[in-house]
């Protein structure tokens, strides 16, 4: 077929014969079309993150997160060591550092079998019990000495929220 025969067969609405090199094509953008709706549906919850997670988001709320150690507890019950990291916190208007306490559980339902050990673990080392301040976000409880500015603890509690994802 001549050039001038294939352009009066478009101008009449003729297909164009099919070349492999356009069936190529054609099949290429149909796999890719294809392959895009399997990103339509939602991701998945994101599952809960250990400490440098946690620290992270925490510093995604402004709150400084310093001197981790591992397995303080507070407390000598050997369980809750497993469980414990303490470290210092500030930011968000708190210049001077406190101590906190968060206990990592396994999943919501260790959180929901050892939550009531947090209060016990914690009252051992309180040097205020009316005062302590626990943010829960399944599966960790975060414990400070209190009390602490509204605004600090709104702080810690949308980082550690964050950091619990779908708290499993």
């Amino acid at each position: 077929m001549t050039l001038a025969a294939a352009a009066r067969r478009r101008m009449r609405g003729a297909a164009a014969p099919a070349t492999p090199f356009r069936l190529v094509a054609v099949l290429l953008v149909a796999v890719v079309l294809g392959s895009c709706s399997a990103l339509v549906g939602s991701p998945p919850a994101p599952t809960p993150q250990d400490f440098a997670g946690i620290a992270a988001a925490l510093d995604d709320q402004g709150i400084r997160v310093d001197s981790p150690v591992s397995g303080d507890a507070g407390c000598s019950d050997s369980n809750m060591i497993q469980t414990a990291i303490g470290f210092d916190v500030s930011g968000q208007g708190v210049t001077t550092p406190i101590h906190a306490r968060i206990y990592i559980f396994g999943d919501h339902d260790a959180y929901t079998r050892r939550r009531s050990d947090v209060d016990v673990c914690a009252g051992a080392w309180a040097t205020d019990p009316v005062n302590l301040e626990f943010i829960d976000a399944s599966p960790y409880v975060l414990v400070l000495q209190g009390p602490i500015p509204d605004t600090f603890k709104a702080a810690l509690t949308r980082g550690l929220q964050e950091a619990a994802g779908n708290g499993d």
